[in-house]
């Protein structure tokens, strides 16, 4: 189908009235279809199918070594961490550093935090929930960076405790 001829079911569409048409002439299909006083054009021509490779992977062998070096690896990381207070996101949703682009941050790397202190915003369904500390002590490290989505339970920064 040449460019003239969607142009002219384009046309028919508007000037019919008729909210949608399709057309299918051998591998070629074409769906126009007008809402809101606008007219969308869906084009569509026949998939090509290729036959799909066969191959055969054999499971890895050296599989334990990897998780070996990997549990290994957390266990320092919560050796380290141990002295910290992980504080985690109680939803998913968008983390926020401030309540606006232009205020400062709630907190910062060395800041002393205490009970009920605000330290960021997550937003989640347009809802701009305040997180509050529940622990005393010093930011030591802020896991995550302004404007970045978050998931449940994800660590969001590292208090040293008072």
């Amino acid at each position: 189908m040449e460019l003239k001829e969607i142009k002219e079911l384009i046309k028919l569409v508007s000037e019919a009235g008729v909210s949608e048409v399709e057309v299918e002439r051998g591998d070629f299909k074409i769906a126009i279809k007008k809402q809101d006083d606008r007219t969308m054009v869906v084009h569509q021509s026949a998939p090509t199918y290729a036959p799909a490779p066969v191959h055969h992977v054999a499971a890895p062998v050296a599989a334990p070594v990897v998780t070996e070096k990997i549990e290994a690896s957390a266990t320092k990381t919560d050796s380290v961490a141990g002295n910290f207070i992980t504080i985690k996101s109680p939803m998913i949703g968008t983390y926020y550093k401030s309540s606006s682009p232009d205020k400062p941050a709630f907190v910062q790397i060395g800041d002393e935090i205490k009970p009920g202190q605000v330290l960021c915003i997550v937003e989640a369904m347009k809802l701009f929930n305040e997180i509050e500390a529940e622990v005393s002590g010093r930011i030591v490290k802020i896991l995550v960076d302004n404007a970045s989505p978050i998931e449940y339970d994800q660590p969001l920064f590292l208090v040293e405790p008072k």
